[in-house]
């Protein structure tokens, strides 16, 4: 069975950091995209970022320079460091995976996704 679990979710205040993780089993992550996106309460899901198989990278706008997602492939985990968090970061953060296709675009195409995990939450207080 592939599922993604992702962890490391919590309450911070502003300008704060956290570091999510996400473990994938069932599966050899090495041959899919790998990415996180994020929902708010009432607010459709974003991308924040993705990986490519060969470990190139896409940001949103609204967390570049600030976000750094990476892979470790040989314990098929992916991570999203999150640097100056702010309040408007608050989400459920949602690891994601693709087979194939443009990772570029799919950060702009949540619907793309092929496999999620349950989340995990990320408030940032003020």
């Amino acid at each position: 069975q592939v599922q993604l679990a992702e962890s490391g979710g919590a309450s911070v205040q502003a300008g704060g950091s956290l570091r999510l993780s996400c473990e994938a089993s069932g599966y050899t992550s090495n041959n899919y995209c790998m990415g996180w996106f994020r929902q708010a309460p009432g607010k459709e899901r974003e991308g924040v970022a993705t990986i490519s198989i060969g470990g190139s990278t896409n940001y949103a706008d609204s967390v570049k320079g600030r976000f750094t997602v990476s892979r470790d492939l040989t314990k098929n985990t992916l991570f999203l460091q999150m640097d100056s968090l702010r309040p408007e970061d608050t989400a459920m953060y949602y690891c994601a995976a693709k087979r194939g296709g443009d990772f570029m675009a799919w950060v702009l195409n949540p619907r793309e996704t092929q496999i999620w995990g349950q989340g995990t939450q990320v408030t940032v207080s003020s």
